[in-house]
């Protein structure tokens, strides 16, 4: 089980209101830079999920099957299910940058050394 769909599994899948002032807080104060940095991660978190969706649906796949063929498996749906079930990418990278877990920088910043 990869580490966003462990962490995941214990969030609230629900929207939930929150406070603009809290995220632009969490950020370096404003509230837009927060928010391109929460749908950036998000668009990664989304990737990476599909990716290992496909990966593990590929398993059931049998290379001389034609698509037409291809049968549900049971563990199939249920591994599909479970993917659906998570929480959106948008509200996993939300609360990942409310905690604190998401580093970024700009692409013109220079490090400081």
């Amino acid at each position: 089980m990869s580490k966003i769909k462990k962490k995941a599994q214990n969030m609230n899948p629900y929207v939930v209101a929150r406070n603009l002032n809290e995220i632009a807080k969490q950020g370096r104060g404003n509230v837009y830079e927060s928010l391109v940095v929460i749908s950036e991660r998000s668009k990664q978190i989304a990737i990476d999920l599909k990716k290992e969706l496909q990966d593990k649906i590929e398993t059931f796949v049998s290379s001389n099957e034609a698509l037409e063929e291809i049968s549900e498996n049971k563990e199939q749906i249920e591994i599909s299910k479970s993917y659906e079930r998570l929480p959106n990418p948008v509200i996993i990278a939300l609360e990942e940058f409310m905690n604190g877990e998401i580093s970024y920088h700009y692409k013109n910043e220079e490090k400081e050394e």
